[in-house]
């Protein structure tokens, strides 16, 4: 090792260095000092009226309200003691609020996870006995549209007829059509499906049809298709954000796809959609659409614990990505969405390095994502189709892509708007950022 070497006027600096060190201690001993005869300040006891019930209605109230997917309510403070033991394991293992995405890739608006303040807030909460507190700085109560997340739709479409599903075997997917009977065309700012029995209800994906067209579905895939919204364990409503909305043209027909499962017991089942419509001062600016970017060509072999399939889109105009949904079934492990651009840029957009099949989660990008003419998006899955999978429905199969949870399914869905409007929307006035 090397000597050190200290020029002469360095030593002067160094003694004046731990001249101040020593002030430093002096006054830092004082301060101790001072403090140990200066009782300190009580903190404020954490109570459900101050504290907690704020958490609960920010983070766990949207979905945990009467009619929803949510086993049970926390509405009230009698329903937070009720569960307090299951909110405790929940929150202490990180399972709830569930969120999925990596936190160094992407900053999104539908973020449910908690801070470790807000747990730490929680978990002192339930070990000092859950108390009420004075009732006085309880916030004013969050109001829902029984049954509906994003509030009272302004219409409400059913299936054609009650179906009915058999209490086991399998049922194929099935297609059903309602008419809109709208008069001109409509925009859509928010979209829920709501199943009307969530026992037997797996999917719900509501299209709409051109008047007097001939498909049969509206689709999910393929630019321009007619996607407005779908439901799946986990999933959530579509909400746009300001100045974007979905186009319904006047006179079309919604198509629904409906996936049953049964589950023992013979059962009925009336599923409705609802719309909130566009209700901005200007027209908005943006036709929001969706494009799956999928791979249906891959083979998982027996036992393969890791098998890593992929897909691309290469953006052909400027868009504006507004928020992701990865799709699996129970063998998915793990998905990315990367955007290649133009110039050699790479970027992580999202990742969800545990998918998790019982939430079909959608993330809401804070602020579109950019994506000029030429981008790639391009998406890598992998799949564990071995016996250490627990969720796996049989390591010994080959699997390959199919409609029903055993097989399997690889989409990236996304999404955005192009930057600059249709040429017919740029003729009713609307503008672009």
């Amino acid at each position: 090792m090397k000597q050190a070497h200290v020029r002469p006027g360095g030593i002067v600096a160094l003694l004046a260095v731990a001249g101040i060190a020593c002030l430093f201690l002096r006054g830092a001993g004082a301060a101790a000092e001072k403090a140990e005869k200066t009782p300190a300040k009580a903190k404020e006891p954490i109570t459900y009226a101050r504290q907690v019930s704020r958490i609960i209605q920010d983070k766990c109230q949207s979905c945990h309200h009467p009619g929803t997917a949510a086993p049970f309510s926390l509405l009230t403070y009698k329903n937070a003691v009720h569960w307090a033991e299951t909110i405790r394991e929940v929150v202490s293992e990180k399972r709830m609020p569930p969120w999925h995405a990596d936190p160094r890739f992407g900053a999104f608006s539908n973020d449910r996870r908690l801070s470790q303040e807000d747990t730490d807030t929680l978990l002192s909460w339930l070990d000092n006995g859950t108390p009420m507190g004075d009732e006085k700085d309880l916030p004013a109560a969050r109001t829902f549209e029984e049954g509906w997340v994003i509030g009272k739709p302004d219409v409400i479409f059913e299936l054609p007829a009650e179906q009915s599903v058999p209490a086991t075997g399998v049922v194929a997917y099935q297609y059903f059509v309602t008419p809109t009977n709208f008069k001109e065309d409509v925009w859509i700012q928010a979209a829920e499906a709501r199943p009307g029995n969530r026992g037997v209800v797996h999917h719900i994906i509501v299209s709409y049809r051109e008047p007097k067209s001939k498909e049969r579905t509206g689709g999910r895939g393929g630019l321009g298709d007619g996607f407005i919204v779908g439901t799946a364990p986990g999933d959530m409503p579509v909400i746009l954000p300001p100045g974007t909305a979905r186009k319904i043209p006047a006179g079309a027909e919604l198509v629904w796809q409906m996936h049953y499962t049964p589950n023992g017991k013979a059962a009925k089942d009336k599923s409705q959609v609802g719309f909130i419509f566009y209700k901005g001062k200007e027209p908005p600016r943006f036709n929001a659409q969706t494009r799956g970017i999928m791979n249906n060509g891959f083979v998982i072999p027996p036992g393969e614990a890791n098998r890593q399939v992929e897909s691309d889109w290469v953006m052909p105009r400027d868009a504006l990505l507004l928020s992701f949904m990865p799709h699996m079934h129970l063998r998915g492990k793990d998905f990315e969405y990367r955007a290649d651009f133009p110039d050699g840029r790479r970027q992580v957009l999202l990742s969800v390095p545990h998918f998790d099949f019982g939430w079909q989660t959608s993330y809401r990008l804070a602020a579109p994502v950019r994506l000029p003419k030429g981008t790639r998006i391009h998406c890598t899955a992998h799949f564990d189709n071995s016996a250490a999978n627990p969720a796996n429905p049989d390591p010994k199969k080959r699997v390959v892509w199919g409609d029903q949870t055993w097989e399997e399914m690889m989409i990236g869905w996304v999404d955005f708007v192009w930057e600059q409007p249709e040429p017919e929307a740029i003729k009713e006035g609307f503008k672009a950022f």
